[in-house]
Formats: C-alpha cells, structure tokens, sequence
C-alpha cells in the first residue's frame, strides 16, 4: 500500500501531464496559423523599406490587421467594417498611402483592441510570441538606421575624394574603394553597441587619436583588411545590416 505522500506526489504528476496535454497545441491549429503567418510575410518583410519608428509600426500594425483578418474573423469584423467606410481609404486606394491610410483607419476603430488581443492569444495558443518576433525585427532596423545615419557624412566625403581619384578611363581603383569602404565599416561600427569593443580594438590597431574622426591621421598601411582584428568588425557590421533588413552594398550605394 503506498503511503499518502507518494500517492499525492502521484496525482500532482498525473494533474500536472493532463495540464500540458490542454496547452500543447493541436496539429490543426498549427497549421492554421502557420498558413495565416505566411500570407502576411510579404508585409512583414516592408520592415526593411522603413526609415523610422513610425513607418516601422505601420508595417507592424499592417502585419497584425493581416493576420486578424485570417485568424479571427470575429473580432475582425468591426475593424473591417470601418475601414469600408472611411472615406480616406477610398480616395487612398491604388496611391502609396493606401496602406498607410488603411492601418491608421483600422488602429482608430472601436474594434482595433480587441482584434489586437485576440490575435496574440491565437499566437501564443501556438507558442508563437509576436511582441518578440517584432520588437527583433524593429530593433534591428532601427540600429542600422542610426549606424548608417551616424556614418553618413564621412561616407559621403569618402565618396567625394574617390571621385577625384577616377583615371582617364572614368573608373576608381579599387584598391582605393575597399580603403575607403573600410573607414566607413568602422564608422558604422562605432554606432552599434555590440561593436563597441571590436571598435575600440581596431583604434588601438590603427593608432585612431579620435574615434570620431577615422580620417584624422590616416596610416594606409595600419588600415590593412588583412590583419585579424579586422575580421571582426567586417562580419559584424554584415551581420547588422541583414538584421537590418540591409546589405553592405545597398547602404554604401544608397
């Protein structure tokens, strides 16, 4: 015959299996919400075209309204119903506002709330967080931003004086880009906070009297893409740009 306590600690066990048994997930809503997810990833990736906060939380509310519409078609009736009826979509449709326009009309709905609610709990049903899948996405965005904003000057005089270096055939040498590709990789790098110690690695390999000012006695030969502690900064900065929703090419070109 079991004792008391082994037969309680038997029942908690029991309870505890039939608890995680009623929060797992069925195959089916997976599924669901995995298809609504995808159908709404087009306008999850317009991330990457934003230029600042606000433009970020268009796409992000877009992305929430997209999947309501998919997800709860009850709550998202009402939100629905009012963006049919406001005039400023209508007029909006087919020019480079319309989206805009249709999620500023959806947040100012009386059922906006409650859409918004109800599509996080269908996420979280499905162990899928979508405050975290987005705050990734718009930090990320908004790092790079800043980091190519920061750097923007000194590319653009980066850019100036390799003009001046066109030959006779109209063309750069591009020994002379990647030099100046590289002091603009680590001014990128001094904006990002976890670049901060690589940076301050590479000053110290450059003999940098200013982290500022890259320019400020500038030794070609320190600068050599060869030595180890620039592989670091090189892939970090890749890595903020696709966090960013970038590339390298597109922020120098830009």
């Amino acid at each position: 015959m079991s004792s008391p306590s082994a037969a309680t600690a038997s029942n908690s066990k029991k309870n505890e299996e039939k608890k995680q048994q009623q929060q797992k997930p069925s195959r089916a809503d997976e599924i669901i919400f995995t298809n609504a997810f995808n159908n709404q990833r087009g306008t999850l990736a317009a991330f990457a075209t934003c230029s600042n906060e606000e433009e970020l939380h268009i796409v992000r509310d877009g992305f929430l309204l997209g999947l309501g519409c998919d997800l709860c078609p009850v709550e998202s009736e009402a939100v629905k119903m009012a963006i049919v009826m406001d005039n400023r979509v209508a007029e909006a449709t087919g020019s480079t506002s319309g989206f805009e326009t249709m999620v500023k009309s959806a947040r100012s709905s009386l059922g906006w709330s409650a859409l918004v609610k109800a599509v996080k709990e269908k996420a979280n049903q499905v162990n899928s967080n979508l405050d975290d899948i987005w705050l990734t996405l718009e930090k990320g965005r908004l790092e790079w931003l800043g980091a190519c904003t920061g750097a923007h000057n000194l590319k653009v005089t980066l850019k100036e004086a390799l003009e001046k270096e066109k030959g006779d055939n109209g063309t750069v040498p591009e020994g002379d880009i990647s030099d100046a590709k590289m002091v603009w990789i680590y001014a990128l790098c001094i904006s990002i906070p976890s670049l901060q110690d690589t940076a301050q690695t590479w000053q110290s390999v450059v003999q940098m009297k200013d982290k500022t000012q890259p320019l400020l006695d500038y030794n070609a030969t320190l600068w050599d893409c060869r030595k180890e502690e620039w592989k670091p900064l090189d892939l970090g900065v890749q890595a903020a740009a696709e966090r960013g929703g970038s590339t390298l090419k597109e922020a120098w070109d830009a």
